[in-house]
């Protein structure tokens, strides 16, 4: 095979991918229906017009198929259509031909290379059997194989410049990644870092390993060190041209370490001195409930910073708060997140954006989350992701 029709051959999909079905699809669907009737009873001259408005009213709903199996829905047209041909020797109705000319249309625009030439070479051979029973003169013919090739070519055309446009925006996303990553490992990264030296060398001056400064400088230490090997995932997912659009954190051992995590940051951080005033973090108890651990790496990620971003608010917003619970079931089915302190909460003078980063992460894995007042007291975040990856 040659090289340009090797290229052709080869040539995957089209992309973007196919939009959901859409309300326009319906009202095609629906005009075809209507003009198929409408012709039936207005053309009396056409041959066998009944039968043929009853075959294309039957053939109409493959038009919703169009776009993702197109070639698939031509051939069922095409075979139905010279079995009728065959069969009556009848000359195709007008929007017969506007029906088929949609299908013909969608192939070169949405279908694979060889679903491409597959159906050309259908249509040609449906062609010349109509020719060959008499349904087309030599004539129509001609004018029939040149309406095919103003729709195929018009298919294409409309092809490459949906291609070309979605290859632009994957340049431009590209680029605004790798910016993202150079901003995010020059500035946040090498403070991350800084901090963890500095919480190094404090516990260095210290000394005294069993005071409560030295264990918060070891938290410090620790909390630093891990954001920055997140930080690193982050930078090094941006920077891969095939990453996903949501770069996941870089889970150090295991989901359920890094969850266990969360409880031991808040016993080590919630010791306080004899001597000090300030009060103690809330006692963060992590319950976990089926294999977090075989959780696939996106919903993982998931999982991890709902959870964290939950015990970080509840940390900072929570007034009076002696316990964060913090529950991570996992099912065949989903994973359910919940996390509840026995706090006040007030309204920040400066809102953030926590709940809102939560919401739009479980979103994105076809799940929910939601937040607010526990029907007991407290602060309630509760979130559902579902195992099968239904996100959008």
């Amino acid at each position: 095979m040659s090289g340009p029709l090797r290229v052709i051959w080869d040539a995957p999909p089209a992309r973007p991918a196919p939009p959901r079905r859409v309300w326009r699809d319906w009202a095609l669907l629906g005009a075809v229906v209507v003009a198929a009737v409408v012709e039936a009873f207005l053309r009396t001259e056409l041959e066998w017009r009944l039968a043929g408005a009853v075959i294309l009213v039957a053939l109409a709903p493959t038009l919703l198929w169009r776009r993702t199996h197109p070639l698939a829905m031509l051939l069922i047209g095409q075979v139905v259509a010279a079995v009728f041909t065959v069969a009556t020797g009848a000359s195709t109705q007008l929007f017969t031909v506007a029906y088929f000319l949609v299908l013909v249309y969608s192939l070169p625009r949405w279908g694979s290379g060889r679903a491409i030439v597959a159906g050309v070479a259908a249509l040609i051979g449906s062609t010349l059997l109509s020719v060959a029973t008499g349904a087309m003169s030599a004539t129509d013919l001609v004018g029939g194989l040149a309406v095919i090739t103003a729709v195929v070519s018009a298919g294409l055309a409309v092809r490459a410049v949906t291609g070309a446009r979605a290859r632009e925006l994957d340049r431009a996303r590209i680029l605004e990644r790798e910016r993202l990553a150079r901003e995010l490992h020059d500035t946040i990264a090498h403070r991350m870092s800084a901090i963890a030296v500095q919480a190094q060398a404090g516990i260095a001056v210290a000394g005294a390993e069993d005071s409560p400064a030295v264990a918060t400088l070891h938290v410090i230490e620790d909390e630093a060190s891990r954001t920055l090997a997140e930080m690193r995932g982050i930078v090094g997912a941006l920077r891969r041209a095939d990453a996903p659009g949501d770069p996941a954190p870089q889970i150090t051992a295991s989901l359920g370490d890094d969850l266990r995590a969360l409880a031991r940051a808040g016993a080590r951080v919630g010791e306080p001195s004899a001597a000090s005033t300030a009060p103690a973090t809330p006692e963060i108890l992590v319950h976990l409930d089926g294999d977090v651990d075989a959780l696939p790496a996106e919903l993982a990620a998931a999982t991890h910073r709902i959870a964290q971003e939950s015990v970080t608010n509840a940390v900072r917003h929570a007034r009076h708060a002696t316990r964060i619970d913090v529950h991570v079931t996992v099912t065949d089915a989903a994973v359910v997140i919940a996390v509840h302190d026995d706090g006040e909460h007030v309204a920040s003078a400066r809102p953030g954006f926590g709940i809102t980063g939560m919401r739009e992460r479980a979103l994105l894995s076809g799940g929910t989350c939601e937040a607010g007042p526990a029907p007991g007291g407290g602060w309630l975040v509760s979130a559902d992701l579902p195992r099968d990856g239904g996100g959008s």
